[in-house]
């Protein structure tokens, strides 16, 4: 008797055994979902279509992008957070979602190191600061001056509290001793509409949006905020370069999955997205959106998540920026 019931455990456990593997084979069998984080038309927008797009020719199987904006990402990342660990629910997860946000909530509805799985870095974000051209400062060390002057009566956009606009332009005010009234807004297009029209007069946006305005003359450019000029627009200075030196930010995109999520799947999603993004092509596409493709394994992603909760903690604190 004791055979039979060894014998039937051990066949049980051997068709389980293979009906996962078989599940974790044919991965992916049906439709995937990549869920961004901001309204259609942003940088990240772009880019998760862009990643969409290579996995639904590579994997063989619909790739439908989601844009759930809101609460900081909280909105997006709690949907991925809580779907099944399947592989079916992928996140265009920013610099907002896994190392800001632990900082800045109280209370988030999911753990960022413990409910997802990490995938691989995608990018880096390009930041400038741009203002309405009425402000009435044609050059950084101007509109430095003009905040002061206002002692916190301007305002300043942002496409989210908590977000990398909002904590940049914070590290900017902090560092020029200045102060200015936050707007946040659901996505940077809604936020840069209103600096076209001159409600809101300045903000740190990413570059891939303002660049067209600012090309057209409908927006100022008082610098970007990495250690460097960006490719797609050589002629803006840094903001250290433009009046402000030691200040440099960016911000960055990663991709991930519900944790659980078997290795296999995470790894076939890796290796199609991790080729595309060295292919000179796409590396050029992306750059003249401001956005500087990176690679990385998955466990070099929770590595660096880890150290970015850290590091993030840290500029918050120094922002005296409060929990909200």
């Amino acid at each position: 008797m004791r055979h039979a019931i060894a014998a039937a455990l051990w066949f049980a456990s051997f068709v389980f055994a293979n009906h996962a593997r078989a599940q974790i084979d044919e991965y992916p069998s049906r439709t995937i979902t990549f869920i961004c984080p901001f309204p259609a038309g942003g940088g990240t927008d772009i880019l998760t279509r862009m990643l969409a797009s290579e996995l639904q020719d590579k994997l063989k199987r619909p790739v439908i992008v989601e844009n759930r904006p809101g609460a900081g990402t909280q909105i997006a990342a709690n949907a991925v957070a809580k779907s099944p660990p399947d592989g079916y629910a992928l996140l265009l997860a920013p610099i907002t979602t896994l190392a800001i946000g632990p900082s800045v909530f109280k209370a988030l509805p999911y753990d960022t190191v413990k409910d997802f799985a990490p995938i691989g870095l995608v990018g880096s974000a390009q930041f400038a600061l741009v203002a309405n051209p009425s402000i009435g400062a044609s050059t950084l060390p101007e509109l430095i001056a003009l905040i002061k002057s206002k002692n916190g009566q301007m305002s300043y956009a942002t496409s989210g509290a908590s977000t990398p606009h909002h904590l940049f332009m914070e590290m900017f005010l902090k560092m020029i001793g200045g102060k200015a009234q936050h707007i946040p807004y659901r996505g940077s297009v809604a936020a840069l509409t209103d600096i076209v029209s001159g409600q809101v007069p300045f903000m740190v946006v990413d570059l891939a949006v303002a660049l067209p305005l600012i090309q057209e003359g409908k927006i100022r450019a008082f610098g970007v905020t990495s250690r460097e000029r960006v490719k797609a627009a050589p002629n803006i200075p840094t903001i250290a370069e433009a009046g402000l030196p030691g200040y440099a930010a960016t911000g960055w995109f990663s991709v991930v999955m519900r944790a659980g999520t078997p290795r296999p799947a995470i790894d076939k999603v890796n290796a199609v997205l991790m080729a595309y993004l060295t292919r000179p092509e796409v590396r050029d596409k992306l750059q003249s959106f401001a956005i500087e493709p990176l690679t990385s394994t998955p466990d070099e992603l929770e590595k660096f998540i880890a150290s970015e909760i850290t590091r993030w903690a840290q500029v918050v604190q120094d922002a005296g920026i409060e929990k909200q």
